[in-house]
């Protein structure tokens, strides 16, 4: 196969064994520093990725995408359902209504909001089916006044299935006897686990007649409907169309004034960490201008033997170019294969390591989610190697530039 004499001469030094072992010391650091630069790179970015999914998967799959509410209740939310269900980009609408409160059980006391749901429809807007650990929603019978809560609550107020915890409203009744406040007893018939604190641990999910049984409402009546978009990037602007076609006794809310500063912080941090890893990748490629000057410096005798036979300034700096190419493509590779096997297994490693010292890392009181996911994105591989084999090549062209320049008599001179 027909190879140029500088391609094949770069790739023998590459390979050859040098009389200067630090500078093959060097080449290898190098060579080792750009891998580990793209291994943290794609394991960083595979991390991000991953909490973005969640972030869009479990905690957007939780809290709705859209809401259509009004200052009163509803009476007859059929018929708004009907029209939302006909506009486009609806994927699906159910009935809600919300309460916020405590939750109390043998002295433990946890805050909670509950959300009022009809069991036949949540799981259409909603994954809670997905993450429910004991009951399932068709056990919330309207009439029973059952509740579903997290396992972070349920873990606090120590209870399980089957145990009675008292609900208190946030209102005081007037008796006789004086002002109390407003209590239910409600029976926990379920409990689950989303994998996010703010949800695990302070929502609970009820039935719809019930919770407006305790907000006096009229049968029938709910606070608004729950919208699921086909997609949720397009909630803000299809959930304010629709209320603005419903009337001005309706408003709309929608999931980036709950939880869209978190979602775009996580999306900016991405972008940043990228940015500041790809600085340690452009060190470690930057280390290659430093090899291959060394290298130049080593082959002052061999560069004047090459201009004396006919070679050109030009084909002598394509011989180190190709050469300190070399290095990179070979540190990219080691570094993209180990960054790959090590997204795909550092969630896995996290928890083993967490198991085994006994500490959590991510604390579900202060962290919307409470382990360490990883998503490894194509684009993300290629963007990162892209980016390396670039740096890697800019490198080589100060010190290829440097040998062309080398004058054969003057480095003869001491041989």
């Amino acid at each position: 196969m027909f190879r140029p004499l500088f391609v094949y001469i770069g790739a023998r030094y590459t390979r050859a064994k040098r009389r200067n072992h630090f500078v093959s010391f060097i080449s290898l650091t190098s060579m080792i520093g750009l891998a580990l630069g793209v291994v943290v790179m794609i394991v960083v970015l595979s991390v991000m990725n991953g909490f973005d999914r969640e972030m869009r998967n479990r905690v957007l799959g939780m809290v709705p995408h859209a809401t259509i509410e009004s200052p009163t209740p509803i009476d007859d939310w059929q018929a708004l359902a009907a029209k939302a269900q006909a506009t486009p980009g609806v994927a699906a609408v159910a009935p809600f209504t919300q309460m916020q409160g405590l939750l109390t059980h043998d002295g433990q006391v946890q805050k909670v909001l509950l959300n009022g749901i009809e069991p036949a429809r949540e799981d259409k807007v909603s994954i809670i089916d997905a993450f429910i650990r004991e009951g399932k929603l068709a056990d919330l019978a309207p009439g029973q006044f059952g509740i579903m809560i997290g396992d972070k609550a349920a873990s606090k107020l120590g209870v399980k299935v089957g145990d009675k915890v008292t609900f208190v409203a946030p209102e005081v009744a007037v008796t006789p006897a004086g002002v109390f406040p407003r209590m239910k007893r409600f029976t926990v018939t379920g409990v689950f686990h989303v994998g996010a604190g703010e949800i695990d641990g302070y929502l609970g999910i009820t039935n719809l007649e019930d919770l407006g049984r305790l907000h006096r409402w009229k049968p029938g009546q709910v606070q608004g409907i729950r919208l699921k978009f086909d997609d949720l990037f397009q909630a803000p602007r299809l959930a304010w169309q629709l209320a603005q076609q419903l009337g001005d006794n309706y408003y709309a809310r929608d999931w980036t004034r709950t939880h869209g500063n978190l979602y775009q912080a996580i999306r900016m941090e991405k972008n940043m960490i990228g940015l500041l890893l790809l600085l340690i990748v452009a060190v470690a490629a930057f280390n290659i201008i430093s090899t291959l000057v060394m290298v130049v410096n080593d082959k002052r005798g061999d560069i004047a033997i090459l201009r004396t036979l006919g070679m050109t300034p030009r084909q002598i700096m394509g011989v180190f170019m190709v050469q300190g190419t070399v290095i990179g493509v070979v540190g990219v590779a080691v570094g993209a294969a180990l960054g790959i096997l090590a997204a795909l297994n550092v969630s896995r490693a996290i928890a083993g390591l967490e198991h085994l010292i006994g500490h959590k890392f991510l604390n579900p009181d202060v962290y919307f989610i409470d382990y360490i996911p990883s998503q490894v994105m194509a684009e993300d591989i290629y963007l990162v190697c892209g980016a390396a084999l670039i740096l890697s090549f800019f490198a080589t062209l100060y010190p290829a530039w440097r040998a062309a320049r080398t004058q054969p008599a003057e480095a003869l001179r001491y041989e």
